[in-house]
């Protein structure tokens, strides 16, 4: 008999609940899909010619494992500008692939077997995923969406111990879309001060913040709190913000030793972001503003139509603060959200994500992405509140 190879922590993980749904999805051509989290704009095209132009100049070499001293220095800039955060970009900053890969780098270098790891659900699916795989207790917190599905201090209380490590977190939220208030934000600061945790803010969806119209405010960041700077590690990307995706391109920026210890990791299994994606990313930071804001407007139009139709459908819908994610709650189709998702795809050819796969608590949702074009929206408004006024009429 051949021995089994596969390490048990690793036979033990669930696949993607996104992906494994997402399979069924690509075997349908006629589907509009509101259900992978990616922007439909193409890169600004200032940001692709920098790639374009640092490639004809021949910058197709290693960089430094922490990044490109122009990319890093733009990141420190953007960082200041937009959220008056101080970042020295020698030391506290690390390019990496993807914020995902930030996530990945920054609990493994923090992690002992053992140590506990709060993270709030619904999150992105990766989280509990990555904590196991560093060997780490994945704790996860419930969020409500009788509380907006904001993560309060209350819930932090009842699940924090001895052996918690750090707090990773995701707002604006993907999958809900949930924002926090700066009196939250500053009471999970005084949260993580009080047991000497470490932060991992997770803020790739930063900018992707539609405050009452009018507002100059800018949007808020847990790195412009200078109380955690020896407590904080920021995670951030490209692929939302800047529809970059295909870049594959992120940062991280913190305490030198994290990292120092975070970049190491790097070193070894990446050894630097690809050179091309860092020539697109300081154009980005440096001059893609103007882009970010465009995207944003046309977010928050979609975002406007669609809330109210599946509200009116009968499909209780929060109107979301942040990121581009509609988190719907089904529980009154008497329907799984698994059972929800499947059918409608298969009766109405619509895709989204069964609110199961962000966590157990997740189960009675959906989730809807309004990263699409606004024709195929208005489509796809029509078809889903069909498909809920049929489920109605078959109740009664």
């Amino acid at each position: 008999m051949r021995k089994t190879f596969i390490a048990p922590h690793v036979a033990e993980l669930p696949k993607s609940g996104i992906r494994a749904f997402f399979d069924i999805v690509a075997q349908r051509k006629d589907v509009i899909s509101l259900g992978v989290g990616e922007p439909d704009f193409d890169t600004p095209w200032h940001v692709s010619r920098a790639a374009v132009t640092a490639l004809e100049n021949g910058q197709t070499h290693y960089t430094s494992n922490l990044g490109t001293p122009e990319l890093r220095q733009s990141i420190a800039s953007y960082l200041k500008r937009r959220f008056d955060a101080q970042f020295d970009w020698r030391s506290q900053i690390l390019v990496t692939v993807g914020v995902s890969e930030a996530i990945d780098l920054a609990i493994r270098a923090i992690t002992t077997p053992g140590d506990e790891i709060l993270f709030h659900e619904p999150c992105f699916v990766s989280y509990p995923a990555t904590i196991r795989l560093a060997h780490g207790v994945p704790v996860p917190v419930e969020t409500r969406v009788e509380d907006g599905f904001r993560l309060t201090v209350d819930a932090l209380e009842r699940r924090v111990t001895s052996r918690t490590k750090a707090l990773l977190l995701n707002f604006p939220c993907n999958p809900t879309g949930a924002t926090l208030s700066r009196a939250d934000m500053r009471a999970i600061a005084r949260f993580v001060l009080k047991h000497d945790l470490l932060l991992l803010a997770d803020e790739v969806y930063s900018e992707l913040i539609y405050p009452p119209k009018g507002s100059s405010a800018k949007p808020a960041s847990f790195a412009s709190m200078p109380e955690l700077k020896n407590n904080l590690v920021l995670l951030n990307g490209f692929s939302k913000s800047w529809a970059m995706t295909g870049y594959r391109l992120g940062y991280a920026c913190g305490p030198h030793d994290v990292v120092d210890a975070m970049m190491k990791i790097h070193q070894y299994g990446i050894m630097s972001a690809p050179t091309l994606s860092q020539a697109a990313g300081a154009e980005a930071m440096d001059n893609g503003d103007d882009d970010v804001a465009r995207m944003r407007a046309e977010y928050r139009r979609r975002r406007d139509f669609l809330v109210p139709v599946l509200n009116a459908a009968g499909l209780d819908t929060l109107m979301p603060q942040g990121a581009f994610y509609l988190f719907t709650d089904i529980r009154s189709t008497g329907l799984t959200s698994q059972e929800f998702a499947v059918r409608l795809l298969e009766e109405k050819s619509v895709a989204c994500v069964p609110g199961s796969a962000f966590g157990a608590c997740g189960e009675g949702f959906v989730r809807f992405s309004y990263a699409t074009a606004m024709e195929k929206l208005e489509v796809a408004a029509v078809r889903i509140a069909e498909f809920a006024k049929g489920l109605s009429r078959r109740r009664k």
